[in-house]
């Protein structure tokens, strides 16, 4: 059985969805520990002993941790996989900041966005903005170094027994020509919108950044998060890490809200694994439509008014 090492993307108290979801990748491919790297980040290593699939739970714990800089995290990432048959990672911001770099310490080549196992060494992942799946095969020579598809994949459960936490260290020697400044997060108290399971998201159709406000309005009433189209995000209506689709972000949310967007096939990259789809649109011939488990044809601004008046007397 092949021994696998899936890096955890958490906050320091709570594990992001994306790591149960690529654990459900990791655990069809051997017996999987799972490292966390942080400072004092106890609870996130315990919510990963939790979860079903995780054999061990490596915990790197050291100052230099305590921000989720890959320049530091890459050199100890690899040298703790170096006993290890595979090394992931969620598809997440910081996998792909982190994978990337691990993978070139190790001397191996890295497959980006697995989405399907076929066996041991090969895998299919999507190219041309989705529009083709392509399958790669991992030499027999070489390390397995990939990153997952977090829309591919459903999150493990919890464990019957939790795993154990053991806390570790690395003789990985720790560049200083970076360091952490600071971080400045834009969605306030919303859920993350790469992982969040409710998403409501406006496009040009709204037609100016003050109208933006009813997205976010009906996406609090809902406990949802905020996408755009890139049309609306480069119209300026938002800012670019809300972006959904071919550059923006891939998503897989159990309800999807698009109002406003007509779903220009880069935007239906990102939502295609997306449970429900709704769609608002005066434009009834508006290709969001044909993906669209719901649709509303009509007026965005006294569709979506009635829909928050309709939640509230819910």
């Amino acid at each position: 059985m092949a021994k696998v090492l899936l890096l955890a993307d958490h906050n320091g108290d709570s594990l992001n969805v994306s790591t149960t979801r690529a654990l459900r990748c990791a655990a069809a491919l051997g017996e999987v520990d799972v490292a966390v790297f942080g400072s004092g980040a106890g609870k996130a290593a315990e919510a990963a002993a939790a979860l079903q699939g995780a054999n061990r739970v490596l915990h790197v714990d050291r100052p230099e941790n305590a921000s989720p800089l890959a320049a530091l995290i890459a050199p100890q990432l690899a040298a703790l996989a170096a006993d290890y048959d595979v090394l992931l990672a969620p598809s997440s911001t910081f996998g792909k900041d982190v994978l990337p770099r691990a993978a070139a310490l190790l001397g191996a080549p890295q497959i980006s966005d697995i989405m399907e196992i076929v066996d041991e060494r090969t895998f299919k992942r999507p190219i041309y903005a989705g529009n083709v799946i392509t399958t790669v095969r991992v030499p027999a020579e070489c390390k397995i170094v990939a990153t997952v598809r977090i829309a591919s994949f459903t999150a493990v459960e919890a464990a019957a027994t939790p795993a154990p936490v053991e806390t570790i260290a690395t003789d990985a020697s720790l560049p200083d020509h970076t360091q952490w400044i600071s971080l400045q997060a834009s969605g306030g108290d919303r859920p993350d919108l790469q992982s969040a399971t409710r998403v409501v998201a406006g496009g040009r159709g709204l037609g100016s950044e003050e109208s933006f406000a009813m997205i976010f309005q009906l996406a609090d009433s809902l406990g949802a998060a905020v996408g755009a189209s890139r049309a609306a995000v480069d119209a300026g209506y938002v800012p670019n890490d809300m972006q959904v689709g071919q550059t923006g972000k891939i998503i897989a949310p159990d309800l999807y809200i698009a109002i406003g967007i007509s779903g220009a096939i880069q935007h239906m990259t990102g939502i295609k694994d997306a449970g429900v789809i709704v769609a608002i649109n005066k434009d009834g011939d508006a290709p969001i439509f044909e993906a669209a488990d719901i649709g509303l044809v009509g007026d965005l601004f006294q569709i979506v008014p009635e829909f928050e008046k309709a939640l509230g007397s819910g």
